[in-house]
């Protein structure tokens, strides 16, 4: 394997997921205590990141699954999830009882991946040159790299989460800032997309 390749991959990875670490983090929060919570997570971020790669390598071989005018509309995924995720934070202030807010079982697999997803529409556009130049050994290191990254990835995540700083942070206000960045990054792909000539 050549470690040159390795590098690339890893590099690669790294800058363009670096904002999901703040994201896993506050699902990681938000499951805290939870049973089962963190394995829906992990599987939700690999869910979502296998989409993204597969719809990176079958561009970067040619294929168009996903036309790139409507990459900008993946932002509606994330806003959709924080609206909701408000309104159950609004609907269920009252309740100091339940940090989760008022959801037992803490974040959805499939609401992960969504996020995961539509957060990396933007890396779609990165990596299909690069899958379509490395050939198809090259490819195959840069997504087994991808995937022990995104191990890493979850598990800084839960590291942060659990911090007793941080911890104690995102128990207090992870209801106020799952919702605030989910609109946020779902508007900033809408805008910077140009979707609905924004």
């Amino acid at each position: 394997m050549n470690l040159g390749i390795v590098g690339q991959a890893a590099g690669l990875f790294a800058v363009t997921n670096i904002d999901d670490i703040l994201i896993l983090a506050l699902f990681f929060a938000r499951g805290a205590g939870l049973r089962g919570a963190a394995g829906r997570i992990v599987a939700g971020q690999y869910l979502g990141f296998l989409a993204l790669v597969a719809v990176a390598v079958a561009a970067g071989l040619g294929a168009t699954f996903l036309p790139e005018r409507l990459v900008p509309y993946l932002g509606l995924l994330p806003l959709v999830l924080g609206v909701k995720a408000a309104w159950q934070a609004w609907r269920n202030r009252r309740d100091s009882d339940e940090p989760s807010g008022g959801r037992a079982d803490g974040p959805k697999t499939l609401e992960v991946a969504a996020v995961t997803f539509a957060n990396g529409g933007d890396n779609i556009g990165v990596y299909v040159p690069v899958f379509a130049t490395a050939g198809p050994g090259g490819t195959s290191v840069h997504v087994v790299v991808f995937l022990v990254l995104v191990a890493v990835w979850c598990a800084a995540g839960r590291f942060f989460a659990t911090r007793p700083l941080v911890a104690g942070a995102l128990s207090r206000w992870g209801h106020v800032l799952l919702p605030v960045v989910l609109i946020g990054i779902g508007l900033l792909i809408l805008v910077e997309g140009g979707a609905f000539g924004l």
